[in-house]
């Protein structure tokens, strides 16, 4: 068996073997990933991508592990984390900000500076790269509103592009870079409006209190686990299953908002991927409906 942190050794990346990817799950679910890679720049990312490449080495990005499911096998090849790659500038009204940034620290800064538009992301806990690969939103307005431009790298030509807001391909969770993973996102531009400061503050307050309220934040979990189908709410089409508190193992379908999947605690990945199954299967027997995964599995 090949020592993988073997093959990055040349680089001055941050490497950790058999790394608990429960760890860096919000679901707090996982196993081991075989090696760990935590670039601090945009450089280093690019790097480790190319040496995965020319070594075949199956690699998964990874920002903030909100919106994924980690294997209870763990994770044989490199996982690549962005955290680091984090940097922010402002321009009059137009943000630009780095794959590995938290959705919290652009909204911050928004605030700070009267700017008004970004206020739905403000709990999303998330990083602004998995917010563009699923167009995240939330109360509204999604990321598609607000961005003007984008940075990627295509690991086909290993050149790095600039795409325009209508060359995105967004959709409901849906983007450019969700239907090809071949490209890797780097940063993006948005646009945002200059407001009262009071006002953004209350959009904020606003919109903190509806999740506090209506989501079960006090379980780990991944956020909704299923997309909205057309003419319908997932959460509803589950509460009217009677599905709400039907668990397995650790896993439970939140009695707070049925579209959360919770960890109760010690909650697997089978768990998890058992329970969905019950509820697409019951929903599909009691609605005729099709519920997609929202969340990704990564195994």
């Amino acid at each position: 068996m090949r020592d993988l942190s073997e093959l990055y050794s040349s680089t001055s990346i941050e490497k950790k073997e058999s790394f608990d990817l429960s760890r860096a799950s919000t679901f707090r679910i996982g196993g081991l990933a075989k090696l760990a890679l935590f670039p601090k720049n945009e450089e280093e990312l690019l790097k480790a991508i190319r040496i995965s490449k020319e070594n075949e080495v199956r690699f998964e990005i990874i920002g903030n592990g909100s919106n994924v499911l980690f294997a209870d096998e763990g994770f044989d090849g490199a996982i690549i984390f962005t955290n680091k790659i984090n940097n922010v500038t402002l321009d009059d009204c137009y943000i630009t900000a780095q794959t590995g940034t938290k959705l919290v620290k652009i909204s911050s800064l928004a605030l700070e500076n009267s700017l008004s538009g970004f206020e739905f992301a403000h709990g999303i806990p998330g990083t602004v790269g998995g917010a563009m690969i699923m167009n995240a939103g939330a109360y509204g307005s999604d990321m598609a509103s607000v961005v003007v431009s984008s940075r990627y790298y295509d690991t086909k030509t290993y050149k790095i592009e600039v795409i325009s807001r209508e060359e995105h391909k967004f959709a409901y969770r849906d983007s450019l870079f969700a239907c090809d993973r071949s490209l890797v996102f780097l940063s993006t531009t948005i646009r945002l409006q200059h407001a009262d400061k009071y006002e953004i503050v209350e959009k904020i307050s606003k919109n903190t209190e509806s999740r506090r309220n209506s989501q079960p934040l006090e379980y780990p979990n991944c956020g909704s686990f299923f997309k909205r189908p057309d003419g319908y709410f997932a959460a509803k089409l589950i509460d009217d299953a009677n599905l709400k508190g039907y668990s397995i193992g650790g896993a439970e379908v939140s009695t707070k908002h049925a579209g959360f999947i919770v960890n109760k605690g010690g909650a697997t990945a089978n768990d998890v991927l058992l329970l969905s199954k019950h509820i697409e299967d019951t929903v599909y027997q009691k609605h005729g409906v099709k519920l997609e995964r929202e969340v990704k599995y990564i195994f």
